[in-house]
């Protein structure tokens, strides 16, 4: 029998489902399964940088959910594997096979989050509007697909003044993934090169990318 994520109510396992389905047509179209004492995690990545001179911002969105308590797993799939299991509307049914995106290496910190600026969700979801529009306006026609990845790193990875500075597709991680809802304050953290974005939801994670280059000689031997 294929193995389970069992939900205390059905109503948890649609949920689930529900973002699973939105996540199948952002960045890869895979979502990491974490479950341990009761919680479920499940992480996806609208937006990752593919290759060191890719300068799309890592943005990560997050859904916790209750989860039947004697769970333990970490695993990440394909989106489009996961389905509602047959005749148990409380639980999805897991594919036979996982895969590795590279994404799933980059962890935000644990501790040291630092209390920023609330962001209005009426905001996030003007900003990431206006980006769609954006994104779709510059691309030609019948673009490719290097084409398409430099056109949305230049919209979501610019810093947005109304978002104090935050990549614009953190706004669009949140609108994606239906994270925004009513006239909501979201909690804004940060911590060294991240940021987190915190609504009733779920959370959007952003790592803005490194610099890429050589660094500054240096003299060696005796002065």
């Amino acid at each position: 029998m294929p193995q389970r994520l069992i939900f205390p109510e059905p109503d948890a396992a649609a949920d689930a489902l529900t973002f699973v389905g939105r996540a199948r047509s952002l960045g890869d179209g895979t979502v990491r399964l974490r479950a341990a004492d009761g919680v479920l995690v499940m992480t996806t990545a609208p937006l990752a940088p593919r290759g060191l001179f890719d300068t799309t911002p890592t943005v990560l969105a997050m859904r916790t959910l209750a989860i039947d308590p004697e769970l333990v797993c970490d695993v990440t799939v394909d989106a489009a594997t996961l389905r509602g299991a047959e005749g148990d509307s409380s639980a999805i049914t897991l594919p036979e096979t996982a895969v590795s995106p590279s994404w799933t290496g980059v962890t935000p910190p644990r501790g040291g989050w630092e209390i920023e600026p609330a962001i209005s969700a009426s905001v996030l979801a003007s900003r990431a509007q206006w980006g769609i529009t954006a994104v779709a306006e510059a691309l030609p026609a019948n673009p490719g697909e290097d084409v398409v990845r430099t056109v949305r790193a230049e919209v979501w990875g610019a810093p947005d003044e109304a978002l104090d500075g935050l990549p614009l597709g953190a706004a669009f991680a949140a609108f994606a993934l239906g994270f925004i809802a009513g006239e909501e304050q979201a909690r804004v953290r940060t911590a060294a090169a991240w940021a987190r974005i915190t609504l009733d939801r779920g959370h959007v994670l952003v790592r803005r990318p490194g610099r890429s280059g050589l660094t500054a000689v240096r003299p060696t031997g005796a002065a």
